[in-house]
């Protein structure tokens, strides 16, 4: 508990200069500064990579809609008291998106797609909004405007497994970077309360049975949790167990076969026949909100490199050391390395304080032997002192440990 308190992500956010509330905003609505926003960044970054190396396109959608869109996908009856709602000047009844999947569905919609062009795969990181209760709301893990990694597959049933497969691996190499070991819940319907899901009990029952099957093969660590499904159908949804021993759900992949009956969502098959769809929901980090939460508390505000808001701070012993800092600090720049120059008018023990508080990974100390042998000194926050290296040696760990996210 002592640990947890130390590590809490609201203190260490404050420290690190990360993120800020403001009573003006409004609470549960985070304001990302500079550093905060390489963070979060960095994260949607990763996540993207990962998504568009199997085949996902990017695509934007708008903060609002009519009421009409939720009225079809069933949203407005079932989470009316969540949604923040807004009427036009002249009377027309619209919503703030609490999710994204409604708005993307009119994507596919826009035109036939043959079987030969499906799966459709479109992802977008963008924040929805959600009326949570004001004693609801803390830190970065309950927050009002929630930024989602979302991404929609639209596919056969044939191709169903293979997709979410797909998906699957993305999550385990995005959490295995951080070092995670994932379980996974199967969330589905509970069946004493029909009432609070969308469609059939044989769409569900086929559903659920084909996630079941899917872990099983893949040999998950996999427990069901009744009553955790989404209005629209079962998911996975990935357990993870950070440094401090406390388990958070992470990642949700979500297989529906409700919104595209809803819509009437098809694809031309081999016959020139109409074909049903299936349409799948994947979100990696669950909200970048939350996983940067989990991250912060996981490594105690000490960020791997690649991570790092601020990633060598170059320090020179006295003033006559400013310059060749200064080189020292616009080449790594000039690399993409997020470095920060300390010329402050203090003693070098002040420094190097301040880069151990601020948990910088690396420092460079430029002195005397330094300039005269035109090399550096590096410091590492985790392996201490690493000795004298030339500039072109410092260049070439940096970039291999922010490129293998080491």
């Amino acid at each position: 508990m002592n640990e947890m308190e130390e590590n809490d992500h609201r203190r260490l956010g404050k420290e690190l200069d990360l993120f800020t509330f403001s009573d003006l905003v409004g609470s549960g609505l985070p304001l990302w500064t500079p550093r905060g926003t390489i963070v979060y960044r960095a994260l949607d970054n990763f996540i993207w990579e990962l998504r568009k190396k199997a085949g996902y396109e990017r695509v934007t959608i708008p903060h609002i809609t009519k009421r009409d869109l939720y009225d079809t996908s069933g949203h407005w009856e079932k989470f009316a008291t969540d949604l923040f709602k807004l009427n036009s000047r002249e009377g027309k009844e619209y919503a703030i998106k609490p999710m994204n999947c409604p708005h993307h569905t009119q994507i596919f919609a826009r035109r036939p797609f043959s079987y030969r062009e499906m799966p459709q795969r479109y992802a977008e990181t963008t924040m929805v909004y959600r009326d949570e209760q004001s004693g609801e709301l803390g830190g970065l893990t309950r927050v009002l405007s929630i930024t989602q990694d979302d991404a929609h597959v639209f596919c056969r049933h044939s191709q169903v497994k293979e997709e979410f497969l797909k998906i699957w691996d993305i999550v385990d190499v995005f959490y295995q970077t951080f070092g995670f070991t994932l379980r996974v819940r199967l969330s589905f319907r509970d069946p004493n309360t029909p009432e609070k899901y969308l469609g059939t009990p044989e769409i569900w029952n086929k559903a659920e049975s084909e996630l079941r099957e899917m872990a099983e093969k893949r040999g998950a660590d996999y427990f069901e949790g009744l009553g955790e499904a989404a209005l629209y159908g079962p998911k996975l949804d990935f357990m993870a167990k950070n440094s401090a021993g406390r388990e958070w759900q992470v990642a949700t992949i979500q297989l529906d076969m409700n919104l595209p009956e809803r819509f009437d969502l098809t694809c031309v098959n081999e016959k020139g026949e109409k074909e049903r769809i299936v349409m799948i929901h994947a979100a990696i980090s669950g909200s970048i909100e939350r996983c940067t939460a989990i991250l912060l508390e996981h490594y105690a505000g000490a960020f791997p490199l690649w991570l790092s808001p601020v990633q060598v701070k170059v320090i020179p012993v006295r003033t006559n050391h400013n310059e060749y800092a200064k080189e020292i600090s616009e080449m790594l720049k000039e690399h993409n390395v997020r470095a920060e120059l300390d010329d402050a008018d203090a003693n070098l023990g002040s420094k190097v304080r301040d880069a151990k508080t601020s948990k910088i990974p690396y420092w460079i100390v430029i002195g005397d032997k330094e300039i005269e042998g035109r090399n550096i000194t590096l410091e590492s926050r985790d392996a201490g002192a690493l000795g004298q290296m030339s500039k072109e040696e410092l260049v070439e760990k940096l970039l291999g440990e922010i490129k293998n996210k080491k």
